[in-house]
């Protein structure tokens, strides 16, 4: 059977202006493949526990045994997305609770072998940084040297983190 090439968007709810990644996938990716290729082009680290949420179920690797969720280590993309517009949802760190909406964009008929990122928008929020609400409170510090929080998040942060940096070239010299 010929497998096809999808194009996700990959897009971090919550947040405005939107962090997103455009990426050419095989459409029989594997979810843990996918869940590796989502740590590579959206800057995650790959600390923490993820879960795909799709149709109303819930999709872990098998290391996450918990009753309500369905073993995803040999299922693929393919199952859950055939035609544009179709959505399933990511979630990483259920702490700081990351939700990602992955869109098939488009469909193309031949098929490619590896993931390719195609564009994207804004740099991943660091690590354990608190979530969509403690990622707001740690831009509001970096933009304002007089904030009582400034100097804390440029040291524990870093001082060259820029929210707008993101690069295509970067993220395919790690896939």
């Amino acid at each position: 059977m010929a497998h096809k090439t999808f194009l996700l968007k990959i897009a971090l709810k919550g947040i405005r202006p939107q962090i997103w990644r455009r990426v050419l996938v095989p459409s029989n990716i594997t979810l843990p493949k996918l869940h590796n290729t989502i740590q590579v082009v959206m800057g995650w680290e790959n600390y923490h526990l993820h879960i795909f949420h799709a149709y109303g179920e819930q999709y872990a690797p098998k290391e996450l045994d918990v009753d309500y969720t369905h073993n995803s280590s040999k299922l693929k993309l393919d199952r859950f997305m055939n035609a544009k517009g179709d959505f399933i949802e990511y979630e990483y760190d259920f702490g700081d609770g990351w939700m990602h909406k992955i869109t098939l964009e488009k469909v193309y008929e031949e098929e490619i072998k590896k993931p390719i990122c195609v564009a994207g928008k804004r740099n991943c929020p660091p690590e354990d940084c608190g979530g969509v609400w403690g990622y707001a409170d740690m831009l509001e510090a970096l933009a304002d040297p007089k904030h009582p929080e400034h100097e804390d998040i440029k040291e524990w942060y870093g001082d060259d983190f820029d929210p707008e940096y993101f690069s295509v070239d970067a993220v395919n010299a790690s896939l």
